[in-house]
């Protein structure tokens, strides 16, 4: 039977069992989920994952899933991107469903099985190590940037020869200095008049913002000390999202043990914590609870993180928001897929209405990045094509600004609507900029 009386719920991730890894148990549950995917096909527009699934079974001997090869069940695998949508938006047989299906789920666990065996590739591996990256980047900016230059044919050549990063493919520049090392002088004050004043925001910066673009979080600095919140911003690490793609777990429970630590005082003395970037949010949220159940400090910190534009919505019902100047511009929201993963509703697009006269209007498809996944050569062509409908919907009321609340969609977006024809607007940045704008900040 299709669909459930019951809200979708998952399970928590037996990562520290042994017969998670047991590959003729992994092989069977994957053979049993596709053979229900192939019966349903309701997910067949999302990723790459499901028209291969699909053509992979028309074209075998008996139309039917066992007739294909390991290659062939990994090469599922390898398109997925984790965005959660199939499991969000499209699935009915999510538990609490009798087929308790969790499609996203059952790819981690493949890729949990093939790092244990060493099969992660040198450069997931090194991409991964953001925090490393970050800072060497920084320090080396000049240098960095140069060499990952789109323009630059050289070492761009160089890097898709060695690590199989296409050279089309944008990689973010790095900022000379931390955003967190700039922050002492760039977080106003708390406006007294601020209808929230005494309440008080660590906003958590992810790798991108705290290394390659500090734009958003410092709007979200200036919009939330202008309604009257004491501001601190906080690196303590990785949220490990890019080694939660390479299967990596036991990474990504030690990040979240230290991670959860260091904003468990902040959070007994009064602290929201705010991540800047919808795949740190999902991870603090949703994902670290389901890896560490059973960490109180995990759950403590997943029950006081708030999405940024969930956080402004939040402060608007609960306190009222300091007046906001009118702007009557048409704004194009891409609504992306960790955001919607949050199953908060599309907060975004509710924060920017807000504004007076502001007409904002959503896109709900995916940009096809996912992550680190849509800069190798072998997915790049695909992330574009993902992307294609998600370009030209953003684009067809011809809007004055596009915003997207993932900093990689953005970037992607731009590349997608070049590569479909259009001129991209000079800038995709997050809702939050788009505040602050309004606010004259």
């Amino acid at each position: 039977m299709e669909g459930s009386l019951g809200a979708p719920t998952r399970h928590t991730i037996p990562w520290q069992d042994e017969a998670w890894y047991d590959e003729t148990a992994l092989e069977a549950e994957l053979r049993r989920v596709y053979d229900i995917c192939h019966g349903c096909r309701r997910c067949f527009n999302l990723c790459d994952s499901f028209p291969i699934l699909f053509d992979a079974v028309d074209e075998s001997p008996n139309e039917e899933v066992a007739d294909l090869s390991q290659g062939q069940l990994k090469a599922v695998v390898d398109a997925c991107t984790l965005c959660d949508m199939c499991f969000m938006t499209k699935c009915p047989y999510v538990p609490p469903h009798a087929f308790d299906l969790d499609f996203p789920h059952l790819m981690l666990r493949h890729r949990a099985v093939e790092h244990r065996k060493g099969k992660t590739s040198l450069a997931d591996s090194q991409l991964a190590e953001m925090t490393r990256n970050g800072k060497l980047g920084t320090t080396f900016s000049g240098l960095a940037n140069w060499a990952t230059k789109e323009s630059n044919g050289f070492t761009r050549g160089l890097m898709e020869d060695v690590l199989g990063i296409d050279a089309r493919a944008h990689v973010p520049p790095f900022m000379d200095v931390p955003l967190t090392n700039q922050a002492p002088a760039l977080i106003p004050a708390p406006n007294p008049d601020g209808p929230a004043f005494g309440r008080k925001v660590a906003i958590y910066a992810g790798c991108h913002d705290n290394f390659n673009d500090g734009t958003p979080g410092e709007a979200a600095m200036k919009v939330f000390a202008h309604n009257g919140l004491q501001v601190r911003i906080e690196y303590p690490d990785c949220c490990g999202m890019p080694k939660f793609e390479n299967g990596d777990l036991g990474h990504v429970a030690s990040a979240a043990q230290r991670i959860s630590a260091h904003f468990a005082p902040l959070i007994a003395d009064g602290w929201d914590v705010v991540p800047l970037t919808t795949s740190c949010a999902l991870m603090l949220k949703f994902e670290w609870p389901l890896i560490e159940p059973d960490s109180e400090r995990v759950a403590l910190l997943s029950k006081h993180t708030f999405d940024v534009s969930e956080y402004v919505v939040r402060l608007a019902k609960e306190y009222g928001l300091a007046p906001i100047e009118a702007m009557p511009k048409a704004i194009a929201v891409h609504f992306a897929c960790h955001a919607r993963a949050q199953n908060m509703g599309p907060k975004a697009m509710e924060m920017l209405k807000l504004i007076p006269e502001a007409r904002p209007a959503l896109t709900e498809r995916c940009s096809g990045h996912g992550g680190k996944w849509g800069i190798f050569k072998e997915n790049f062509d695909r992330a574009i094509k993902v992307g294609k409908t998600t370009g030209r919907n953003l684009l067809k009321t011809e809007p004055d600004i596009v915003v997207s609340e993932c900093p990689l969609a953005g970037p992607h977006l731009r590349q997608v609507m070049e590569a479909n024809g259009n001129e991209p607007p000079a800038r995709i940045g997050h809702p939050i900029e788009v505040m602050a704008q309004a606010y004259g900040l």
